[in-house]
């Protein structure tokens, strides 16, 4: 056993195995992702805990700053002179298609556990990539057809102008068309917005049942304060926060953000073990009790899951490490009910929320009431539809 555990170490290159966390650390993905990002990877690491194997592990992380060449520049080094063996996180699409390129092929592995692309399993696919939590797919569809569903038939997008918030729109419209709903209009917006008045004044003068922000972090905050200056959802219109977390609902505050309807994979007062793994993350060093995004319980999921994947075959290379995690199937503590498929895409269940009045918050944190479950299934786009005919 002693000399079948010392094979299985050699194959691990330079004895140690090397997750980098590549985020945005100073702007605004900082508080949904950033430190917090770090600490989830590092908890993974340490629950791991040598996979049974004696098994090194050791978490770094850089500051992509939202921008695709400083990404890959990063990516670059990692790979050629610093030794990482996988990169997690990356919020941004535009950072991630451009890491996903650089690692294509590579001996590393892409944990894309914070990037929303869709076309990371359709024309970007990678047999180097996993892609956790969300997708545009997922949150286009999958929140245009519960909002329909409640009678949200006319809609007007605010959109972030990069790859991101494109992707969600076009995905969203395609499915409210063709479903007999219309779109009034749509708002693009740079990256770091501070000022949406514009952009809110025609969707409000679209007189559209449903004002959909297609947009995240910093960006949604700032558009959702905004719009409560101009007491839109008291107007009649409703709004919908394509990516929004529960940090961004503490920092915006509930008299702000009741109201807000919103698609979830994960949230923290969900069950026992979803609390469990939040408190624990809130009583880290640095986190000063706040509780996790579902961006980063998908570090802590996806990066657990390969440390596992690099136990069980005894290797650290992508082309040895992403076929052992793709056949997992089983339930994830965090993520409920999980597969990963061939196209990298792991499915599990999405729920819609709407954030609660401040009267209803009993405690801490205690932001959402669950309107609908949405399976697994029907959540994510089959891997025959459009998806990624890579299945091998």
């Amino acid at each position: 056993m002693a000399c079948a555990a010392g094979s299985a170490r050699a194959e691990i290159s330079d004895n140690v195995v090397r997750v980098g966390v590549l985020n945005d650390i100073s702007g605004i993905f900082q508080d949904t992702n950033g430190m917090g990002s770090v600490e989830a990877a590092r908890m993974a690491a340490e629950d791991f805990d040598g996979g049974g194997k004696g098994i090194k592990v050791e978490i770094v992380y850089a500051d992509h700053q939202n921008k695709a060449d400083v990404g890959s520049a990063i990516a670059r080094k990692w790979l050629d002179v610093e030794g990482v063996d996988a990169i997690v996180d990356v919020p941004n699409s535009a950072v991630g298609l451009a890491v996903n390129t650089v690692l294509r092929d590579s001996r590393m592995t892409f944990l894309a556990s914070s990037t929303a692309s869709s076309d990371l399993t359709g024309k970007a696919c990678s047999p180097n990539t996993i892609q956790w939590v969300n997708d545009a797919w997922a949150t286009g569809n999958t929140t245009a057809a519960a909002m329909m569903q409640r009678g949200g038939k006319d809609w007007y997008f605010v959109t972030v102008d990069y790859a991101l918030g494109k992707g969600i729109e076009a995905e969203a419209t395609n499915y409210i068309e063709k479903h007999g709903g219309k779109v009034l209009g749509s708002s693009k917006h740079p990256l770091g917005t501070s000022d949406f008045a514009s952009f809110l004044l025609q969707a409000q003068n679209s007189k559209a049942k449903v004002i959909g922000l297609a947009n995240a972090g910093g960006d949604t905050i700032n558009a959702v304060k905004q719009a409560a200056e101009f007491g839109i959802q008291e107007g009649g219109q409703t709004m919908v926060a394509f990516l929004l977390f529960v940090n961004d609902v503490h920092g915006m505050g509930l008299k702000v953000a009741q109201g807000l309807q919103l698609l979830e994979a994960f949230y923290w007062d969900m069950n026992d073990d979803t609390r469990a793994f939040a408190k624990r993350f809130a009583a880290r060093s640095g986190m000063n009790g706040k509780m996790p995004s579902g961006n980063q319980a998908g570090v802590y999921a996806s990066t657990l899951a390969y440390l596992n994947a690099v136990a069980a075959t005894g290797s650290d290379d992508a082309k040895v490490v992403v076929p052992q995690m793709k056949t997992f199937k089983g339930k994830d503590k965090l993520f409920g009910e999980t597969t990963i498929r061939q196209d990298g895409r792991v499915i599990h269940p999405m729920y819609l929320f709407e954030v609660k009045k401040p009267e209803e918050s009993k405690y801490p944190y205690d932001y959402y009431k669950l309107i609908a479950t949405i399976p697994a299934e029907q959540a994510f786009r089959p891997i025959t539809d459009g998806g990624c005919s890579l299945v091998k």
